[in-house]
């Protein structure tokens, strides 16, 4: 018999061992013992307690946040924020476990090759004759491979799949979460700076008032008690103008914390100017949340796992079948492997099932239980507390859209008020406590107003996070469906 005949003999049986392979993972993929799963109702109210109206969610965060220096900054955070890279690579972590639980499912073949030499002593061999013998092996072999008839392997897969798809929609709601975070920090330090420039223009004022009034005592036409009146007014706008300073360095460090790098800021120059506007949006139903926020997706996929786990659990009651298998040739000499009747195989399947293990696997199947129970009761909180965002953004846009109207036509009032003031005063028919009283009052209602402007845009921002505004790569990866290498 020729080497080529004994070579496509062997080729059929590495064949039909893979046929024998392939046959018996069809045969282990059976159906899971996890719970059926299903959603769980909405523990929240079927509509908002207050109504909206608006433009839909935008497809992305650009047609939300349409400010050009906001926009750099968001996509220099979403580039360089260390959280963020840490959420990216969490998910690296869930994938890559996901692709080593489906390996699991898969048999491990491998190449083996070995030779040994024994000496037999003269009284232990048959011929009464001292022996050396020696022994060559070389094939393929597949160890402890276990058969997922009850679905236990499968269940594990399905729960690193939920996982890793959850730490991905973490990945989206903690990239949604910095879009925000940003959008508010820039809008803060606008409204520093814009209050802060409103601080100096008064500070400005109040110092040559200050000024006036020294001469005015010097030339004996104005009192001491004017005097110490207008400092007061001086020494308040300073102090001010000094917290707000802090305010806005903070404002700023904030800022570049967020972006990642040091942000190359450009201050407004004019006091009047606004803060900027946002669109409305319309909230929809409570239900559409279960779709839009990730942080809820999340907490479904991490229900879902918590329900494949079950099936895990379940399957440990029942036997463990695995194989051990090995083909190839075997001689007493190196040169006789490849030589017409060297070929050798093995099998050995075995079955376990065990009897006794003190509780364990009782043990095992209620504490996937509890944490199953545990996954329902955080998904309601999620849903919950997303109900919650909505509903206390919307409210607080409808509020803040009335205070600042309110605030507006104050400040109008209070500059109306400080001019009139002033004029008694220069007329002699007003004491310059008045004229204090009118300044001090103006003052404050130009900052309540930056305030109040900043807040309507807060509550916008927070409309938007919590409604699940669009992110870049808000769709779900890919699922693997061969393990990664």
């Amino acid at each position: 018999m020729t080497n080529n005949t004994y070579s496509t003999r062997g080729h059929l049986r590495l064949r039909q061992l893979s046929g024998a392979v392939a046959m018996l993972g069809l045969l282990s993929a059976c159906s899971s013992l996890a719970p059926q799963y299903s959603r769980p109702p909405l523990a929240v109210a079927a509509s908002y307690p207050t109504s909206s109206a608006g433009t839909d969610m935008p497809a992305d965060w650009q047609h939300y946040f349409t400010d050009p220096a906001l926009q750099s900054l968001i996509t220099q955070a979403l580039a360089h924020n260390r959280d963020l890279r840490s959420a990216t690579l969490r998910v690296e972590q869930a994938r890559a476990a996901l692709g080593y639980q489906q390996a699991a499912l898969a048999p491990v073949i491998a190449a083996q090759g070995g030779s040994s030499r024994s000496h037999v002593p003269a009284d232990l061999s048959l011929t009464r004759q001292p022996m050396i013998t020696s022994q060559y092996q070389l094939g393929l072999g597949m160890a402890a491979w276990e058969l997922d008839f009850w679905g236990k392997l499968a269940s594990l897969r399905d729960a690193a799949r939920a996982e890793y798809l959850a730490t991905d929609a973490a990945r989206q709601a903690a990239t949604l979460g910095l879009i925000a975070q940003v959008a508010d920090a820039y809008y803060a330090l606008r409204e520093a700076d814009q209050r802060l420039l409103l601080a100096q223009r008064t500070l400005a004022s109040r110092q040559e008032s200050f000024r006036i009034y020294s001469r005015r005592v010097a030339a004996g036409s104005a009192s001491r008690l004017n005097l110490t009146q207008v400092e007061t007014l001086l020494t308040q706008a300073q102090a001010l103008a000094a917290q707000l300073e802090q305010q806005r360095d903070a404002a700023l460090q904030a800022l570049q914390l967020l972006v990642g790098q040091p942000v190359a800021w450009q201050a407004n120059t004019s006091p009047d100017s606004t803060l900027g506007e946002l669109p409305q949006l319309a909230a929809g139903l409570p239900a559409a949340l279960l779709e839009r926020r990730p942080d809820v997706r999340a907490a479904e996929l991490q229900l879902q796992a918590a329900n494949a786990n079950i099936g895990a659990a379940r399957a440990a009651y029942f036997p463990s079948i695995s194989l051990t298998a090995s083909g190839g040739t075997a001689s007493a000499a190196l040169d006789g492997l490849f030589k017409p009747g060297s070929g050798s195989w093995n099998f050995t399947p075995s079955v376990t099932l065990p009897l006794f293990d003190g509780g364990r696997r009782d043990a095992n199947l209620a504490l996937m239980q509890a944490r199953r129970d545990s996954a329902v009761a955080s998904y309601d909180k999620a849903v919950q507390a997303a109900f919650r965002d909505v509903a206390n953004a919307l409210s607080a846009r409808r509020w803040l859209g009335q205070q600042v109207d309110i605030a507006s036509h104050a400040l109008a009032v209070q500059r109306e008020r400080a001019r009139l003031t002033q004029l008694r005063f220069d007329n002699g028919a007003a004491p310059y406590l008045d004229v204090l009283d009118a300044q001090r009052d103006l003052l404050s209602a130009e900052q309540q107003l930056v305030q109040t402007r900043r807040a309507l845009l807060s509550a916008g921002i927070a409309l938007y996070a919590a409604l699940g505004g669009a992110t870049d790569g808000a769709q779900p990866p890919e699922l693997l469906s061969t393990p990664r290498s």
